[in-house]
């Protein structure tokens, strides 16, 4: 497969996932996912930044994009279902584990702030094959420089707190 071949088939793969991984900010506040309940350890679960309209619209919008893909490139139906998921679990994972390192919520983890939702979307499209370990990889290092750019357009249009 040619670069910008790989790198085309790499964004349309994740984009449903970018798409659910980006929404929440836009649409976070209410309940919390952890209810404000503290692990074993003492420590918050996730933290004030994830509650359930985040997750929920994140997931919807993540499905309506990962639909528009099934259509127009010949995904499986269950992409579009799995993929935005997977995407914002793997962001819940990361939460859990910045929380458990003492990182503020909105705190940075380089690598892992940046690749959480991806390892999560590409996780769960796994059972599918819909993509090589050439796509994969390709995704894997495409999607940091997009992060932190589009994280950093964010924090200049005032949605984050954070640039990262």
């Amino acid at each position: 497969m040619d670069i910008p071949l790989l790198i085309i088939s790499a964004l349309v793969f994740i984009f449903p996932a970018y798409c659910a991984n980006g929404t929440p900010v836009l649409a976070g506040g209410g309940t919390k996912i952890d209810f404000g309940k503290n692990f074993i350890d003492g420590k918050r679960l996730f933290g004030d930044n994830k509650t359930f309209r985040g997750f929920f619209l994140g997931w919807v919008i993540g499905l309506s994009v990962g639909l528009v893909v099934y259509y127009f490139f010949d995904f499986p139906v269950l992409f579009a279902v799995l993929t935005p998921f997977g995407a914002l679990l793997g962001d819940l994972t990361a939460a859990f584990i910045k929380r458990r390192l003492n990182i503020a919520p909105g705190g940075m983890l380089p690598i892992i702030d940046q690749l959480d939702f991806v390892v999560g979307a590409i996780v769960f499209s796994l059972p599918l094959s819909v993509i090589s370990w050439e796509i994969a990889l390709t995704t894997l290092l495409l999607t940091p420089p997009i992060h932190l750019f589009t994280n950093f357009c964010a924090y200049k249009l005032k949605l984050k707190k954070h640039p990262w």
